[in-house]
């Protein structure tokens, strides 16, 4: 990196936080080594009901903590730090990850080499087998044309060994909220996170909205973490498949444009009845009912999706949206990953 002012904008780095001092602790204490000079540590506390504030303040005095006085969600925790913090880039991270020293400078180069990106998103690797890249991100998150998302690195429960393949920066389709480098000036012009998701793929959304306006949404494979997956809301909990059914529809919903949504959608609809089938078939009774819950939940909020819908449209530039849907794997990934066999990323690009 080079030396200089310039080179070294303010990062303020917002965590949102729900009890857990076991797991922040080492997020905190990593974030400490970190070698970027210029680094303001948030830590926003969703009413925590442990020690946690106290905890803070006792061995961290450096991080500012911001105290809600009720849970509000990943993205009302982020939203809240955002709004209170000033800042030219903010790095929206996960309480349970840690940090190669260097992590934060190499985001920071590929951020600066176009005045276009948006967001960046470092190499993820799972902290419980670290040969593998995570599940919640991969190298950088891709949507496929029925909005199912996948990663570079990890389709569905599939995971790959990372073996150099993905090293090369590029653009993505989104950046996971685990580690999210975001510019200021973009989150001004598209908004922040939307707060109706509470919690999952509300940073695609938020990705969504930075294409459909313009900007560009790259990864930095140089820059690498860890991360611990699954520690808040672990994958079995039936509140984590609701939210991921739930919101993924309305994120379809409220993110194409109408002509668009009437041919996919139906599609998407479909789909859903193919995974309660599968569900009942291997008795997974939560999916089940957080499939139906989802649903009943669209289908019940039509004037609140409109409203988001028409938010969206505010900011949406005609050229962009094209480019958009271009970015966009133009099949199935269901299909590609269940009928076709195709669990890697690379297969299904060549």
């Amino acid at each position: 990196m080079k030396t200089g002012e310039s080179t070294h904008p303010k990062v303020s780095v917002i965590i949102p936080h729900w009890n857990g001092i076991e797991i922040l602790d080492p997020c905190l204490r990593s974030l400490a080594a970190c070698d970027y000079p210029n680094l303001d540590i948030v830590v926003v506390d969703n009413a925590s009901t442990d020690e946690s504030v106290a905890f803070i303040h006792r061995e961290h005095p450096n991080v500012f903590v911001i105290k809600n006085s009720e849970n509000l969600g990943f993205a009302g925790g982020c939203n809240v730090g955002l709004t209170q913090v000033d800042s030219e880039l903010y790095l929206i991270l996960n309480n349970d990850t840690t940090h190669d020293p260097g992590w934060v400078g190499f985001m920071v180069e590929e951020m600066q080499s176009d005045p276009a990106i948006a967001a960046v998103q470092p190499k993820i690797m799972s902290a419980q087998d670290p040969e593998l890249f995570d599940y919640a991100g991969g190298v950088g998150g891709l949507l496929d044309v029925l909005g199912f998302p996948y990663a570079l690195g990890r389709i569905f429960t599939t995971r790959e060994a990372d073996d150099g393949f993905y090293d090369t920066p590029r653009d993505i389709f989104w950046a996971s909220g685990t580690a999210l480098l975001l510019r200021g000036k973009a989150l001004e012009e598209v908004g922040r996170f939307d707060e109706d998701f509470f919690a999952h793929m509300e940073e695609i959304d938020l990705c969504w909205r930075l294409h459909n306006a313009g900007w560009r949404v790259v990864n930095a494979p140089e820059s690498k973490i860890l991360h611990h997956s699954g520690w808040t809301l672990p994958p079995d909990r039936y509140q984590k498949k609701y939210l991921n059914h739930r919101n993924n529809l309305m994120m379809i919903i409220k993110n194409y444009p109408f002509a668009y949504l009437a041919a996919v959608l139906p599609a998407r609809i479909a789909l859903e009845g193919v995974a309660f089938v599968f569900s009942a078939l291997i008795r997974d009774w939560k999916r089940m009912a957080a499939i139906v819950m989802a649903f009943m939940w669209n289908m019940t909020h039509p004037i609140l999706l409109f409203k988001k819908h028409r938010e969206v449209r505010k900011t949406r530039k005609p050229h962009a949206v094209e480019a958009t849907l271009k970015r966009m794997y133009g099949g199935s990934i269901f299909f590609q990953y269940f009928l076709n066999g195709r669990k890697r990323v690379r297969d299904i690009e060549e």
